[in-house]
């Protein structure tokens, strides 16, 4: 009788594995291999956009043109600034019935080139000057491989794609850290000041330009180099959007090969998961479904390409305008799914986790009513009514989830773009894949709970 009482009042946890049918497992692991492909494709806000679109318009999507008139089963997109997207797939019902969002973001931590960065000090190497983007532990990036990307923007507004350390047989860069011998100061350091962000200088040559007569050979042997492959002089690093990633390729990890290791997880483990979602639903959309892949989440969303910005605004407003929805009566039906990563508990951190409500490695999507710092600052905060609506949601659909929260309440924690579209009056939840090592230059996540995210995604579309 315990049991039986056991089974039908408490929470029965249980690893994924446990659960998943063997065909589940196979379309699983084939949806990884898709990811990584994603994730080598798109080291920038930049790249992603560009796949993004080639994904798109392969599966019939175009843009969309302001005024036009959409019908049930157009497909369409819109991109602002190169560097956010969103896509739409007009339902079978009226827009007045709302729209389903999954929003996630494509930019991630990094280390941003200065709009000055080539200097040569004491006539041994040329090094690039960096300001790191996001919440980076600057210690983790000394003395890994880098790789270079972005874009450089001439006067006359030429665009000239840069990508260095990815390919066989390009060369790499790197920041060297100082040897153990002479670290005894610096191994004194808190270790959020052993490594200075001024200490970020990426080496990028040695050889000096072959006239002894000039002074800063070294970084003028480098300018040569650049300006014979990319026909670029210094003043063009003013217009530039230059960044240095890991290079890194994305990979499997264990034995079992059962997690994928990568730079980037945060949030495009989510991005991926909310395209696909959305490529894959097109035929059965009820409510019209409209996936964000949005810029600047990760220094607060601001700018032009950010969620703080209104372009989500026009593009819905445009949308409404074109079947003569009302825009407010499309606002307060919708829902929006903000799909950002969460913290998996790491048991060699216990003391910064509260382990019943910690994300689970293998426990699928884990469902955030907030996330936020310390009591919650900055957070939306779901109503009980949303919560049980996805509740709903994801059990009819045989979504594996989970509740979880980013670390003990004291710990720190952090922010998604949930609360932006909240403002917007729009019902929003927080949910994602669980990571370890998040905002590391090499992130860890599991396949089951990468594949539940997807399904998660799916699942609201559908609804």
């Amino acid at each position: 009788m315990s049991e039986k009482m056991s089974k039908q009042l408490l929470s029965q946890r249980k690893n994924g594995y446990d659960l998943i049918t063997a065909e589940e497992r196979l379309e699983m692991n084939a949806y990884g291999e898709e990811y990584k492909v994603f994730l080598s494709r798109g080291c920038t806000e930049r790249e992603c956009v560009e796949e993004t679109i080639r994904m798109a318009e392969e599966r019939g999507f175009r843009p969309l043109v302001r005024g036009e008139k959409l019908v049930p089963g157009d497909k369409v997109y819109r991109t602002e600034g190169n560097k956010a997207i969103i896509l739409a797939i007009i339902g079978s019902e009226s827009l007045e019935k709302g729209a389903v969002i999954c929003g996630a973001h494509i930019d991630n931590p990094r280390l941003d080139l200065k709009p000055n960065p080539l200097y040569e000090d004491d006539g041994e190497v040329a090094r690039f000057k960096t300001h790191y983007y996001g919440g980076i532990r600057k210690y983790q990036w000394v003395s890994i491989p880098l790789a270079l990307h972005g874009v450089i923007c001439k006067k006359d507004g030429t665009i000239i794609r840069v990508s260095i350390g990815d390919e066989p047989g390009d060369p790499q860069l790197t920041i060297p850290d100082l040897l153990p011998h002479l670290a005894d100061k610096q191994a004194k350091e808190p270790l959020w000041q052993a490594i200075k962000a001024e200490d970020l200088n990426i080496i990028v040559g040695s050889e000096p330009y072959p006239d002894t007569e000039e002074t800063d050979r070294i970084k003028l042997q480098v300018m040569a180099i650049l300006n014979e492959k990319y026909g670029i002089t210094e003043d063009d690093f003013n217009s530039a959007e230059l960044c240095a990633v890991p290079a890194f390729r994305p990979t499997d990890i264990g034995l079992d090969r059962s997690m994928i290791g990568a730079f980037g997880h945060d949030d495009r483990v989510c991005s991926f998961a909310s395209l696909k979602a959305l490529f894959d639903a097109e035929k059965s959309l009820k409510r019209t479904g409209i996936c964000i892949l949005t810029d600047k989440e990760e220094i607060g969303s601001y700018g032009v390409t950010g969620m703080d910005s209104n372009y989500f605004d026009r593009f819905l407003e445009d949308l409404c305008r074109s079947e003569g929805a009302d825009y407010n009566t499309c606002i307060e039906h919708s829902f929006c799914l903000s799909c950002d990563v969460t913290a998996a508990y790491d048991e060699n951190y216990k003391y910064a986790y509260e382990k019943r409500n910690a994300g689970r490695w293998n426990g699928g999507v884990g469902i955030c009513k907030y996330t936020g710092a310390r009591g919650k600052s900055g957070a939306s905060d779901a109503t009980a009514e949303v919560m049980a609506y996805a509740r709903r949601v994801l059990d009819e659909a045989g979504v594996l989830w989970h509740v979880c929260e980013l670390g003990k309440a004291d710990e720190g924690g952090g922010g998604t773009i949930a609360h932006y579209m909240a403002r917007r009056g729009i019902a929003t939840l927080d949910a994602g894949t669980p990571l370890l090592a998040m905002h590391a230059p090499f992130e860890v996540c599991t396949k089951l709970d990468c594949y539940m995210t997807y399904r998660a995604a799916k699942a609201f579309y559908l609804d």
